[in-house]
């Protein structure tokens, strides 16, 4: 929806909607004290980040940037996303130990209306290159879902997000429970991390630390090489190292093994697909034609986190739901095999 809405009124209204609807969802939440007033505004939270999030950045990003340095530029950008996963856990464990859980949402509301102040240094324009066909938004969706590629790239992408959602909402549960003992004179140990649960936070904190490094390569990779061919080997490695860490047994040693392998792979696919996106269909409607794509992504996000809970529940285990995961994975590497690349507009 917010892409569509930043192709409509702008990218700058479109990003200050979305930060205002996030901040007051935080704000508001500062008061909240039953479970449903908190989901409740949560969906409000929901909107916020979608206005501010990879579908609305990532589109302003491809019209701004030239072709030829695009796939760098959704690298770096996403990069920049696993930043905040990095520090902001971090900066929230340590405000809890001295402020409020309310206080902690306004704190972050304030955060978030500060970047507005980059608003002004925005130099994506308003409408697309002028080479590209002036076509109407509902013509170019048409003739998106119309082409088997679009489909293909939509059904793919569902993989990220359901892999995504559950190792962020289930790995370190999973960790906690049937990790092996950590060496109390090791270097874990050393370190602070003494018990399987700080080990199973821990572990999403290396996810986001390799991720940084990962994003950027695939970005720059985008730019040499075939991008679906790329995309199909990230979710064949994706599907390998899963596959890999759930036969063996979970140690201290294969959790950290699994983080960083993972990690590099975590947003490998966001600079990948949203090039491919830009590249096929062009940059004038990037915003809603990835939105759509996106939400894919964001399904099968809400899919792992809600049947990792359920499966776990009914079995008393996370196996089941994993190797559902390595079998999605690999579906993904093989639908994004055969993807046209070719621009749409060029094909006869």
């Amino acid at each position: 929806m917010f892409g569509a809405l930043a192709e409509r009124i702008g990218d700058r209204k479109s990003v200050t909607l979305g930060a205002l609807l996030y901040a007051g969802g935080l704000v508001l939440s500062s008061y909240a004290i039953t479970p449903g007033q908190y989901q409740a505004l949560e969906i409000l939270v929901g909107f916020g980040i979608a206005g501010i999030g990879f579908g609305t950045i990532l589109a302003l990003i491809g019209r701004a940037a030239p072709a030829e340095h695009r796939s760098l530029s959704l690298g770096l950008a996403t990069a920049a996303g696993s930043v905040g996963q990095v520090i902001g856990p971090l900066v929230t464990q340590a405000l809890l130990t001295r402020v409020s859980l309310a206080t902690i949402f306004v704190i972050f509301a304030g955060v978030i209306l500060a970047s507005l102040s980059m608003l002004p240094f925005l130099k994506a324009p308003s409408v697309a290159h002028h080479t590209e066909p002036a076509e109407s938004l509902r013509a170019v969706v048409r003739r998106a879902f119309s082409d088997p590629s679009f489909i293909l790239i939509f059904v793919g992408f569902f993989s990220c997000g359901y892999q995504l959602g559950f190792i962020t909402a289930h790995f370190p549960a999973l960790v906690t429970e049937v990790c092996g003992a950590i060496n109390p004179t090791g270097p874990l140990a050393a370190l602070g991390i003494s018990t399987t649960s700080a080990l199973g936070a821990a572990s999403i904190a290396l996810i986001g630390i390799a991720n940084i490094c990962g994003t950027v390569t695939a970005g720059w990779l985008g730019k040499r090489y075939s991008k679906k061919y790329l995309l199909a080997g990230v979710y064949l490695m994706r599907t390998i190292i899963s596959a890999a860490f759930i036969l063996n047994p979970v140690t201290p040693a294969t959790v950290i093994l699994f983080s960083l392998s993972m990690g590099t792979l975590w947003l490998a696919t966001v600079p990948l697909t949203s090039g491919l996106v830009a590249q096929i269909y062009g940059v004038r409607y990037m915003g809603t034609l990835y939105g759509i794509v996106f939400f894919s992504h964001q399904l099968g996000s809400f899919i792992g986190v809600w049947l990792g809970g359920w499966m776990y529940d009914l079995y008393g285990s996370y196996t089941a739901v994993w190797w559902i995961g390595i079998g999605v994975g690999a579906f993904s590497a093989l639908v994004h095999l055969p993807v046209e690349e070719r621009p749409l507009a060029l094909r006869a």
